[in-house]
């Protein structure tokens, strides 16, 4: 079932107070970002934010999933997107706290990433190579 409009609507007007988002359509959902930064997926018209190890425990403790999805060879692989609770998405307040947490694990998910050179300074060290 494909996310409706109202949803995604509904989504970024709560998160409105707390930063600025955008909503992009990916395979068959959408992805929520915040400065070209995901933090939120949406699928289904289920709102699923980022964790990582910092922040995990705050979903798991009150019984939030991950999302789900199951692979061409029927393999069901958790992501690192859990289930938004409830109050989230019942007012702005607890919405800016839910994204905050979330938009904090994607960043340091991100700094903990290597650093890929610009194409341009990968070409000119492999030039300078040969």
């Amino acid at each position: 079932m494909p996310n409706s409009a109202d949803f995604i609507a509904w989504v970024i007007e709560l998160a409105q107070p707390a930063a600025r988002v955008v909503a992009r359509a990916m395979f068959g959902g959408h992805g929520l970002y915040v400065d070209g930064l995901i933090f939120a997926i949406v699928i289904d018209d289920t709102l699923y934010l980022k964790t990582d190890d910092g922040n995990r425990a705050d979903f798991t403790a009150l019984g939030q999933e991950p999302f789900v999805y199951a692979t061409k060879s029927g393999e069901r692989t958790a992501t690192s997107y859990f289930r938004a609770p409830d109050e989230a998405l019942e007012n702005p307040g607890a919405m800016a706290h839910w994204l905050r947490s979330a938009r904090g694990a994607s960043l340091r998910v991100a700094a903990a990433r290597p650093k890929r050179r610009p194409p341009s300074a990968a070409k000119a060290a492999g030039k300078r190579s040969r």
